[in-house]
């Protein structure tokens, strides 16, 4: 902790002293964050990772409007070294992250479905997560000619304009984009506690969209916006009511699924298209991992065989694979089929709103209607500004020899002008426009010809005052300008649409193989699972110093291993979740294998097929509870159950018949109580207190119940009470022999 400063007039400063240094400030831990980290929160969300209703965020708006300022839309290639340190004038972030910009941007990296920078050299693939692009230096880049729609009249003051961030230059607050870019192209960012997450459509049917909603409001967005359309390509799985709320709220999700044909004289596979949210190398991966654990053994081999054809994906089968119900396995287990969620966060006018597709629309047509406009005003000034020149240049065609003479007539240049508004009535404006007519052009042709230029003037003006009083003239020529970029830009979709209800979900039964093993469980917890061949080969069973064999029993490899722990719970687990082991080695520690709670021990094991039987569960206060074993089956294949068994009183015995038998229990007194099950009658409720069957003074208690088996009691009858009993203690008979073994 640092050490409060000594206040004290007398000590003497040293060079370099700071006041208040190493004085420790109490500070309430919400000012702080108050002061310091929210504005970090606005900044990140208003000028980092969030797309304005143009489609773009600061650092792709500054990227290309350099590009535009840089002369890249109409002339040739430049290295994109050059265009990264020219961006950086506006954004300084470092030239790594403004290339990354321009690579997402670009047509080689294939991330948009209308690219804004048409790129040279290697730009990586957006698809594959290694192939990584060339530097700077070695690529070069122009802006795409889509981008003319982007700049279109922004010298017309159609947008704000605003300072760079270090007052040398200005840059463009949302560009004036003629089609709906928002929905374009794909957007993604994280900001800090919100996101961003955008989906593609068709640029053709946005534009009818945008279209059909100027004209009428209500219009079924479904008639011209079909779904979502992927550079990638892909299926859709199309679900209605998914899709509607995705459209109207702007959140939700859908399946996109790969694409593939199948070689039938080769026998293979060839995918060549896969969804945005995942890349070759984790498709590749996920399907090795598969083979390996033999959940795939149709797949022979799998190859990533993209080249500059494109992607391609190659799957070898084995003979005799049904490639269909293959590829059904592959979409359910592989990253071949993945979910898009969406999340249409969107800035308008400073404020991040999540929009469904009909207001996202209307609100670039609200903001496009004020560009129009003020490119509209904008030709309007321009126009009247011509018009009252001409005016003035009209009034001297009058006399043309006056207007000579007094310039030929004053003395000093400084009253030209002045002389020339005296002696025609115009103003100052007018007059400078006709003393600086060329002496050559003073010739009643030249003067007539551009005073013919009125009368269209004011036609165009008084169109241009119509256009902009009026805000159904400005939405026509919204829509014009719409018909025309969809023409002229249009593609057919790439992702092709599967509806829902038509697509056969193929269900995937894992082919585990089934055969006899010995399963070996110990008191401490440890569990073997040995085949019967094994097992004959084997030695001693090693265990745990201390620990001992519990229960050896016979079952399947395929077969549910019921693990009930003393926390009244009851974990499940297969047969085929273990490795075939052998006696030599110590086994799987079950309370770390089945991820029980802390300090949570394992005491019985149950294994069961058909969960056909019963499970007896026997207490220290002398009750039983038979609960039958199909209580513990589940659908839902369920690992852990809770309430397994009764807490009322602590758990001495557990015992899985399959039928009625007969039960030998011991008390902590020595007596012992044999009897039938079938007395006790089944209960549907897994934590039943069971009924009493032995009775157990103050301060002893039940400790152990076997199944009985002929020969282990000299009289058994000496031990067969009517329930519940105290029992009897064993005779000199039991004691004296080795008879007794439980």
């Amino acid at each position: 902790m640092a050490k409060r400063e000594k206040k004290s007039g007398s000590v003497p400063r040293a060079r370099g002293y700071i006041a208040g240094a190493g004085t420790v400030v109490e500070q309430e831990v919400g000012d702080t964050l108050r002061k310091n980290f929210m504005p970090y929160a606005m900044s990140v969300i208003l000028s980092r990772a969030i797309p304005e209703i143009d489609g773009f965020k600061p650092s792709h708006r500054k990227l290309l409007y350099t590009m535009y300022k840089m002369g890249l839309l109409t002339s040739g290639r430049t290295k994109s070294a050059n265009i990264v340190g020219q961006t950086m004038k506006l954004n300084p972030h470092g030239d790594a992250a403004i290339y990354d910009t321009m690579v997402r941007l670009s047509r080689g990296y294939e991330a948009l479905l209308h690219p804004y920078v048409d790129s040279k050299g290697n730009f990586g693939k957006f698809y594959s997560r290694d192939m990584a692009w060339a530097a700077s230096r070695y690529t070069e880049a122009k802006l795409d000619e889509l981008c003319k729609e982007l700049f279109k009249d922004i010298d017309k003051d159609t947008v704000d304009f605003v300072d760079n961030y270090d007052n040398t230059m200005q840059e463009p607050t949302l560009l004036p984009a003629s089609f709906p870019t928002v929905l374009v192209n794909a957007n993604t960012g994280i900001a800090v506690g919100m996101a961003s997450n955008i989906c593609p459509f068709n640029l053709a049917e946005v534009c009818r969209t945008a279209i059909a909603l100027m004209r009428d409001p209500n219009a079924n967005l479904f008639d011209t916006l079909q779904a979502p359309d992927f550079p990638g390509g892909g299926h859709i799985v199309f679900d209605k009511g998914q899709m509607e709320a995705i459209y109207q709220t702007g959140r939700g999700s859908f399946r996109v699924r790969s694409r593939y044909t199948y070689d039938k004289a080769a026998g293979c596979v060839d995918i060549t298209q896969i969804p945005p949210s995942t890349s070759v190398e984790a498709i590749v991966e996920k399907v090795i991992d598969l083979v390996k654990q033999n959940r795939l053994r149709e797949v022979a081999d799998i190859r990533d065989e993209t080249d500059l054809d494109g992607l391609k994906i190659t799957i070898d089968l084995k003979r005799g694979t049904d490639p269909e119900k293959l590829m059904q396995k592959l979409f359910k287990l592989t990253p071949l089929e993945d979910s898009f969620a969406c999340n249409f966060n969107v800035l308008v006018g400073g404020v991040p709103r999540v929009l469904g597709v009909r207001e996202l629309l209307e609100e670039w047509t609200a903001f496009r209607v004020e560009c129009v406009r003020r490119r509209t005003y904008f030709d309007l000034t321009k126009k009247k500004e011509k018009l009252h020149l001409l005016l003035g240049l009209q009034a001297i065609l009058l006399d043309i020899d006056k207007a000579v003479r007094i310039v030929r007539e004053t003395e000093e240049e400084a009253e030209v002008v002045p002389n020339l508004m005296i002696g025609f009535g115009i103003d100052e404006t007018q007059a400078e426009y006709v003393a600086e007519i060329r002496l050559r052009h003073l010739n009643r042709e030249y003067i007539l010809k551009r005073t013919q230029e009125v009368d269209s003037l004011n036609r165009e003006i008084a169109e241009l005052e119509g256009l902009v009083s009026s805000k159904s003239k400005i939405k026509t020529v919204i829509i014009r300008e719409l018909e025309e970029v969809a023409k002229k830009y249009g593609k057919p979709r790439r992702s092709m649409i599967l509806y829902a209800g038509e697509i056969e979900e193929a269900e995937i039964q894992e082919e585990i193989p089934d055969y006899p093993v010995n399963l070996f469980f110990t008191r401490e917890g440890y569990f073997k699972k040995i085949t019967p061949q094994s097992l004959r080969m084997s030695g001693e069973q090693k265990l745990k110093e201390g620990d001992e064999i519990t229960q050896q029993l016979e079952a399947s490899n395929n077969t549910d291993l019921l693990f009930f722990s003393d926390k009244c719970q009851v974990y499940k687990l297969k047969g085929s979740d273990f490795e075939d082991t052998k006696a030599s080695v110590l086994g799987d520690y079950i309370p770390a294998k089945a991820q029980m709670d802390e300090g949570e021990r394992a005491v019985y094991l149950a294994p069961t097929k058909e969960y056909e039987g019963f499970l007896l569960f026997f207490f220290e206060n002398g009750k039983a509870a038979k609960v039958e074993m199909g209580a513990y089956q589940t659908k839902q294949n369920r690992r852990k159950l809770l309430n397994a068994y009764s807490d009322k009183s602590p758990l001495a015995a557990v015992l899985y018949l399959k039928e009625d038998g007969e039960v030998l229990v011991t008390a902590s007194s020595g007596r012992m109580l044999l009897f039938h099950t079938g007395l006790i009658l089944p209960k549907t409720t897994k934590n039943t207190q069971g009924v009493q069957v032995m009775n157990v003074k103050k301060g002893q208690r039940l400790m152990n119940a076997v199944v009985y088996e002929e020969g282990m009691l000299q009289k058994p009858e000496r031990y067969k009470k009517k329930l519940p009993a105290l029992g009897a203690l064993p005779g000199e008979e039991e004691t004296a022999g080795e008879q007794l073994t439980m």
